[in-house]
Formats: structure tokens, sequence, C-alpha cells
């Protein structure tokens, strides 16, 4: 796979810090949203008050038959036909923000009505007892998620959010971070949607045998993704990267969207440039992860819904931020002594 992203400006940035700094408030009185918006305004092609959307790729898991999730797959078609027809939480939520959601079919084991079929498979194996998926399919899943950025660019989108549907994504996400943070399952694995004690130990038994059977390498995360990842997780990988390619800003989501993120960096190291972190999950892989990507999530709220709801969540403080940002006096302007560092 090859990808050719657009140049990120290192001078935007530097200017937008600048223009921070000449408003009339405190020195870094913005906190991590100067940061946020500086990163944006580097990117070629990011207007934040242009349309907006979350993304969500919904896909089956065939490790769910290990009994490591408390519902069974059923539960992702009957999510995504709630998207469908905006009744989800995150469509809730998008409205509040402005965004439109856009559910898609990655590999669903049934399509559903209302859902944008890209389907690469009907569901992936069960990792415990095969792999995942072929490389090839993994690679395909991810040119799929690329793709549908660089759609959605074309058609106005300047920021879109990641989100996800699909019963058993945190073992996949935990196993998948595990393999590329060469950490031990117990440490990086929670309980997910609502797992007993008993449950998360299973869980952790099976990411275990799983990863030491199938030995994926580290170096390699289309090796990781096709052994012990997700449909879903593999499109959002390439989203990052389609994001990259567009000039455009990404927003990672929680645990799963996060460990999508340190997949396409490791696949397309620019493609750091153009993501955005919106929240911190209370999985305990997302605090690892975000560490190894050097990049930190303004909002702690513990949320654990999915979707790309916290992504969506961002938005709106985005909004607020580019309103002082744009908008602010400068120290000159408002007769105020400007602020010097100390």
């Amino acid at each position: 796979m090859e990808f050719k992203t657009a140049v990120y400006s290192e001078e935007a940035r530097s200017r937008a810090y600048k223009r921070w700094d000449s408003i009339a408030k405190p020195l870094k009185g913005m906190g991590m949203f100067e940061d946020t918006i500086a990163q944006i305004e580097g990117m070629p092609a990011a207007h934040i008050g242009n349309k907006r959307c979350v993304l969500v790729f919904c896909a089956d898991n065939g490790v769910v038959e290990e009994g490591v999730t408390q519902t069974g797959s059923e539960v992702t078609a009957a999510v995504a036909g709630n998207m469908a027809s905006g009744n989800a939480t995150v469509c809730k939520m998008a409205k509040v923000a402005r965004a439109d959601v856009f559910p898609v079919d990655i590999g669903m084991l049934r399509p559903v009505e209302g859902v944008r079929d890209v389907h690469v498979l009907r569901g992936t194996g069960n990792f415990y007892r095969t792999r995942a998926m072929s490389r090839e399919d993994c690679e395909k899943a991810i040119m799929t998620g690329a793709s549908l950025v660089k759609e959605l660019h074309a058609k106005g989108y300047s920021m879109i959010a990641t989100g996800e549907m699909g019963i058993g994504n945190t073992t996949t996400a935990s196993a998948v971070a595990c393999a590329l943070l060469g950490a031990e399952p117990r440490y990086l694995t929670g309980k997910g949607a609502g797992l007993s004690d008993a449950g998360l130990r299973r869980k952790i038994e099976v990411i275990e045998q799983s990863l030491a059977r199938l030995n994926p390498d580290s170096g390699d995360a289309v090796d990781v993704l096709s052994k012990v990842g997700g449909l879903d997780i593999a499109g959002m990988c390439g989203a990052f990267i389609g994001g990259a390619e567009a000039g455009i800003p990404v927003l990672i989501d929680g645990v799963i969207s996060a460990v999508a993120a340190l997949c396409a960096a490791n696949i397309c190291p620019a493609s750091k440039d153009y993501m955005i972190a919106s929240h911190m999950s209370g999985e305990p892989a997302a605090k690892f992860v975000f560490e190894k990507l050097g990049i930190r999530a303004p909002i702690c709220a513990n949320m654990a819904l999915g979707e790309g709801t916290g992504a969506v969540a961002l938005m709106p403080l985005l909004d607020m931020a580019y309103a002082v940002y744009g908008g602010m006096l400068a120290f000159s302007d408002a007769g105020i002594e400007e602020y010097k560092p100390l």
C-alpha cells in the first residue's frame, strides 16, 4: 500500500500559536484547545466551519464465539439499524454538533437497510482458532476506509469523526494494542460493555493464547490487524490515512478508534499530523495508546458509548475555541497590557 499525504504546514501552526499569544487573554488560557486549533491550522484543507460528519464503521467479530462479550453479534445489526434511522446515541449528539452520521457496513454478518454496504467480509474469523482475516482482506478494508474519507471530503466535509459499532471489538482492540505495544493483556484489557469478573478473565485468556499462537509482528500493523484485529479497526485505520491524504482533521473517538489511529501511524507516520484526540476512554488500553501516539485527549468524562460519540462531543468545544481564536481582540486593540511569558 502506498499513500500520498498532504503537506502539513508547521509554519501555519507556528502562526496560530502566535495568534493565541496575541489575543487579550491569559497566556495558554485555553489550555489544550490552543494546541488543537494550532494543529488544525497547519492542515491545508481544514475548514472547521464547513460540513462535518461522523463515519461509523460497523463490523462483526468471530471471537465473540469465545464468550468474551455480554451480548451476541445480533446487537451490531440492531444498533447499526438505529443509526440508519437516526435513533442511535451518536445521532442525537451529532444533531447538536451539526454533524451528519454515515454508518457503513464494512464487515457485518448481514446487511442492514439504510447502512451503506462496503463490506469486505461477512464478519471476521474467530482469532482464537484461526486468524481474523487474510492480509489481502485487511489491506482492502484499510483502502476502503481511506477512500470513504476522500469521497466525503470531495463532497465538502472538512472534519470527520471516526466511530465504530461491533460486538467484540474491545477484545480485538485490546489484542491489537498488546501486539503493537508489546504489553501483557492483563494490563490493557477491560470489561468493555459490562463483562463480569469471570468474563474479563476469559477475555484476557483468549487474547493471551491467541497472541502466543499467532505471533503477530509488532512492527507491521497490517500483520497485527489481519491476525487479531477487526474490519472496523482496519476501516478506521484507513480513515486516518485518508484524512492525511485529503489534508483534513480526523477525530479519534475512544479506545477502539485510538487503536486504529495507532495502526495508521505505524503504516503511514505522516497521518499523525491529522489526528485529533477527543476523549480519554475508561478502557485500560486507551492511556497507553495515547502515550505511544504522543497525543492528549481534552475530554475526560469516562464515556464508554462508542459509535463516535466522544469525537462528536468535541466538535462544539472546537467551535467555541475557534470563536475565541478568531474573534477576540488583540491586547493592543483591547487596551490591555500584553502578558509576557515569565
